[in-house]
């Protein structure tokens, strides 16, 4: 029996796809730093399932032996790696339009910020995990 996907995940997928590449293209961040956070709040993923579905959608770039690795500890979802990737093509085309538009200080300024957005996310959750775990 084949699994069919809901008509959600796959806009859900598409929108990742699309605002990773847009933000690649625009400030040249990794793709990985927005769709491994994406996959894991929007779609549930493991952290080890959001970096091996992250990885299979940059395997030309990366390369294979990554994704390999994480395939065989069952933590890549091909469907979705393929889907985000092709729509990452496209939000990197606009959002590199969008960059050499802009003078370079601004764009220095918003690369900065989502970086520290991304940091003190990724703090908070840590300190929260590790004071509910101390309580137990």
């Amino acid at each position: 029996m084949k699994n069919r996907m809901e008509p959600g995940t796959l806009i859900i997928l598409i929108i990742i796809g699309i605002l990773a590449g847009i933000l690649s293209g625009f400030v040249g961040v990794g793709g990985g730093m927005i769709i491994v956070p994406a996959l894991i709040y929007f779609m549930g993923f493991t952290q080890f399932q959001a970096q091996g579905t992250s990885l299979a959608m940059m395997l030309p770039p990366i390369g294979i032996l990554a994704v390999m690795n994480y395939h065989k500890s069952g933590n890549v979802n091909i469907t979705y790696a393929l889907i985000i990737a092709v729509t990452f093509i496209i939000g990197g085309f606009f959002g590199s339009k969008l960059a050499l538009k802009l003078p370079e200080n601004k764009v220095k300024l918003i690369f900065g910020l989502i970086m520290l957005y991304a940091a003190i996310r990724m703090i908070w959750k840590s300190i929260g995990n590790m004071t509910a775990n101390a309580g137990s």
